[in-house]
């Protein structure tokens, strides 16, 4: 079960940090992700994370806005959003994969998802 927190309404330019805790999986061996849905569009990749922190993977679209990090003792993940734009309004769910072949994540091997949690920026 993946549960995320951290949403909510941002202004444009602000900074806000989303968290996703992880139970019921190793998570240790999970690559974890963050990705997010506009009403209509297809879902998109943020970020990705692997197992061990030692390899990251950015959109272009958030590249150098956004850092993602991950604790494995507590079983979560973070997405640090800084500089947002109105662009950004989404929602924003946390995925879970295990050992996923390349430093992306393809949607439709995700093993975990969460609920997702909305994230309004205004302009």
């Amino acid at each position: 079960q993946l549960i995320e927190s951290g949403g909510g309404l941002v202004q444009a330019g602000g900074s806000l940090t989303l968290s996703c805790t992880a139970s019921g999986l190793t998570f240790i061996r999970y690559s974890m992700a963050w990705f997010r849905q506009v009403p209509g569009k297809e879902r998109e990749l943020v970020s990705v994370i692997d197992s061990n922190s030692n390899g990251t993977y950015y959109s272009d679209s958030v590249k150098g806005r956004f850092t993602i990090s991950r604790d494995n003792a507590k079983n979560a993940v973070f997405l640090h959003m800084n500089n947002v734009q109105a662009e950004y309004t989404a929602v924003y769910s946390c995925a879970a994969e295990f050992m996923p072949p390349t430093e992306t994540m393809d949607p439709r091997r995700v093993d975990f998802w969460g609920q997702g949690i909305q994230v309004t920026v205004s302009s």
